[in-house]
């Protein structure tokens, strides 16, 4: 039993290891743009990659950002900056029309997250280490790419009730999980159509994540927000 418990936890410590050299060899093959004389580059080759201040392209939005507090999973103030956040410019056209069509029925999009710089993702990961959740560092993630967007709905001044907040990492936060009031799932199906009808898609695991396409062309960023607010 002694040998047989032996090479269970050899074989267990061998997998991780493996596992963890193949998640720096692909991190390592990851492009990551961290110089903004870069980031420039790219943009006046291609406009659409330009990363704009989601409010002032979408003035109707409210932002709860909560990376720039310490009031979100890790405990921590993970941003420097908490006044602004940015999408790609297809990104940023795309949640200006849904924001419209919210308005013209009297809701109101609150923002948890947009961009979110390759280096948090990866602190993230250490701690979570778990890609339902958190982005696999090794592939980057669309909020690396400035393509996702974590929300929710405001009606007078007051959350529409999702059946949890943000960040939960519970299945009752995944879009499937249907032990909920009608009153909330109709919530969640009504944020999660009106995205999609924009472009963009969900994610089974977070009800309030969104992501816009990437057809290759947009790069993960660690780029500082006041460098980007330039």
């Amino acid at each position: 039993m002694q040998v047989l418990q032996f090479n269970i936890k050899y074989f267990f410590f061998l997998f991780w290891g493996l596992f963890a050299l193949l998640q720096q060899t692909l991190a390592q093959d990851l492009k990551v743009i961290s110089r903004y004389g870069d980031y420039k580059d790219s943009v006046q080759n291609d406009s659409l990659q330009k990363m704009v201040e989601i409010k002032h392209f979408v003035p109707s939005v409210a932002y709860d950002l909560r990376y720039a507090t310490k009031e979100n999973f890790t405990g921590e103030k993970l941003y420097k900056s908490g006044g602004k956040t940015f999408l790609r410019l297809p990104a940023a056209e795309a949640l200006c029309k849904a924001a419209r069509e919210f308005a013209g029925i009297g809701y109101t999009i609150k923002i948890w997250d947009a961009y979110r710089p390759y280096s948090v993702t990866k602190k993230m990961w250490e701690l979570i280490y778990d890609d339902r959740y958190v982005a696999d560092p090794s592939k980057g993630s669309g909020h690396n790419r400035g393509l996702a967007v974590d929300l929710t709905l405001m009606k007078d001044g007051k959350e529409l009730d999702m059946g949890t907040g943000f960040d939960n990492f519970t299945d009752t936060a995944h879009r499937d999980f249907s032990k909920l009031p009608e009153s909330v799932l109709k919530n969640r199906l009504f944020l999660q159509t009106t995205m999609e009808k924009y472009g963009f898609k969900g994610l089974s695991t977070e009800w309030w994540h969104f992501a816009f396409p990437n057809d290759g062309r947009y790069g993960v960023l660690n780029i500082d927000f006041k460098k980007l607010a330039h």
